[in-house]
């Protein structure tokens, strides 16, 4: 009687690679996605430590060590000087909103003007500052594209004040005709403190209904940052970890489902 041959064994497979590729996959997505939340906090924190220090650095020496709580306290208080500031500067702005207060502001105000070279940057930075912070102001709280360096480009501009009735009258005489005439900052990416500054007519100004920070943020980011829900790009991420774990569940549902089909070996 012939002996009875027992059944080849299968090879065994493979451990499969989509399995190890999908770990690393979800493995890079927690890490960005930690990366995402952490860093600009980490970020924001560190800026906002490094301006508290620094204003306290400037304040404090000024104010008797007597009247600091750090004097009587065992540790040091941060942000006082802060909060000192900010006092000193309302309490400022309030006593110049009266009579006594201008007079004072006025007062000094000649003394400046009657000292050379001083006296020149004092008006420029009162202007720049009157203009930027004014309440009422428009200038570069409004943005625009324009086309630059050539036809059929497009930049984006931050609107300034319009042209001084000199300026205008010099533009409109050598055009021949009267075009209302606004200031433009171009600025540069990847650092939008740096630009061109340049006047055009209004007409050729495209108005764009996006805030300036969302402006600045792409002219910062070479245009990789769109202007858009601040929360799509945590959300577009908590929906790539759905979809990983979702795939690894259907995965491990797909192993059990194979190994209970499996036909049992028999040994002989």
């Amino acid at each position: 009687m012939a002996p009875t041959l027992s059944p080849i064994p299968d090879a065994p497979e493979p451990a499969s690679s989509k399995t190890r590729v999908s770990a690393r996959g979800r493995l890079r997505t927690y890490f960005l996605t930690g990366v995402i939340v952490a860093g600009p906090l980490a970020i924001t924190a560190y800026i906002t430590w490094w301006f508290i220090a620094l204003i306290d650095g400037w304040v404090k020496p000024l104010v008797p060590a007597s009247y600091l709580p750090d004097h009587y306290l065992p540790f040091s208080i941060p942000g006082l000087g802060l909060v000192i500031a900010f006092l000193a500067v309302t309490m400022l702005g309030f006593l110049t909103a009266n009579l006594v207060g201008r007079s004072v502001v006025e007062f000094g105000e000649v003394l400046l003007a009657r000292t050379p070279v001083i006296s020149g940057l004092y008006r420029g930075l009162r202007q720049i500052f009157e203009t930027l912070f004014s309440a009422n102001g428009t200038s570069f709280r409004t943005v625009g594209l324009v086309e630059f360096p050539v036809k059929g480009t497009w930049s984006v501009v931050f609107l300034s004040a319009p042209a001084a009735n000199e300026v205008q009258g010099a533009l409109q005489a050598k055009e021949g005709e009267a075009k209302d005439y606004v200031g433009v900052f171009l600025p540069c990416a990847p650092n939008p403190t740096t630009g061109f500054f340049f006047y055009l007519p209004r007409s050729e100004i495209v108005e764009v209904g996006i805030s300036v920070d969302d402006a600045a943020k792409l002219v910062m980011s070479a245009g990789v940052i769109q202007p858009e829900d601040p929360r799509g790009g945590l959300q577009a991420m908590a929906a790539s970890l759905r979809q990983a774990q979702l795939q690894e569940s259907e995965d491990g549902t797909a192993d059990k489902e194979k190994a209970r089909r499996e036909p049992a070996r028999q040994d002989v």
